[in-house]
């Protein structure tokens, strides 16, 4: 009998495991621009961390929390190979996974992340919550109206997280962005702000995991600065590294098509690391 996970997630397709864990604030749905794509090839779990989405918790926890009901989840599914693909939070968590269980852990996608993350992200002003809650809540009744992008998207906070102010891009804000923002407890913002406060720092121990792993950043990224996302990909043993022009934090949904590409050539170039024990 295997105990029974407290997350919300949702499986797709069929294959080798891929554990997808999305970022601050975030959810398993914005996860969809990855595993809609992966789970064609494999099979992808993408779970609401503790205090996100449907996730629910109406207690104070500790970062560490998370890692333990990822574990429950896994043996839940007696998923004991894995490959796991983090996004900003959700590849802190990863690395944290896979420094806990070496064995399990086939690979790592690491996308806008780092063992030691920077922010150069400017002072917030009136006028950038103000634009913002104009460009968010438009946004949210008419997706990708160009006006709005013009007028407030591009004077808003958004212009911090996305460089190119596109349509598209502005539909994912709409449907995944803000439903995420709205369901991330203050629990979880208070276990991650308690994290980063204590100076996370985990570069010294990079050197500890041996599997193959992607690195991706924007390269105008505030939140967390390519620059770090980089110095996490030197100190791992075996990582490709690759930063994009003119995107940020966000850039997955700026152009997801390029960064699917990428994912799928470094899978393929690594497939025998990522076949179930039966495959022949």
């Amino acid at each position: 009998m295997f105990p029974l996970s407290p997350l919300h997630f949702q499986l797709k397709g069929e294959g080798f495991p891929i554990l997808c864990l999305h970022g601050h604030p975030g959810s398993s749905q914005c996860m969809s621009v990855f595993t809609k794509s992966l789970s064609q090839n494999f099979q992808t779990i993408a779970p609401d961390l503790r205090g996100y989405g449907k996730s629910s918790t109406k207690t104070n926890f500790e970062i560490t929390q998370h890692l333990i009901d990822l574990e429950t989840l896994l043996e839940q599914l007696q998923i004991s190979k894995y490959l796991i693909l983090g996004w900003s939070l959700g590849g802190i968590i990863a690395m944290e996974l896979a420094l806990r269980n070496p064995e399990q852990v086939a690979g790592l996608i690491l996308i806008g992340t780092a063992a030691k993350p920077r922010s150069n992200h400017p002072p917030i002003t009136w006028q950038d919550n103000l634009y913002t809650a104009l460009a968010g809540i438009i946004n949210y009744f008419l997706p990708g109206w160009q006006w709005n992008i013009n007028t407030f998207g591009k004077r808003s906070l958004f212009r911090y997280l996305i460089q190119r102010h596109t349509p598209a891009t502005y539909q994912y804000l709409a449907k995944q962005a803000l439903p995420a923002y709205l369901q991330t407890s203050r629990f979880a913002t208070r276990a991650l702000n308690q994290a980063l406060k204590a100076g996370y720092n985990r570069l010294a121990d990079l050197p500890q995991i041996q599997s193959p792993c992607l690195v991706l950043a924007g390269e105008s990224d505030r939140h967390i600065t390519s620059e770090s996302v980089q110095e996490t990909a030197l100190h791992l043993k075996n990582a490709a590294w690759q930063c994009y022009p003119n995107t940020a934090h966000l850039f997955p949904w700026e152009i997801p098509n390029h960064v699917l590409t990428d994912i799928k050539n470094w899978t393929e170039h690594h497939q025998t690391n990522f076949r179930l024990p039966n495959d022949n």
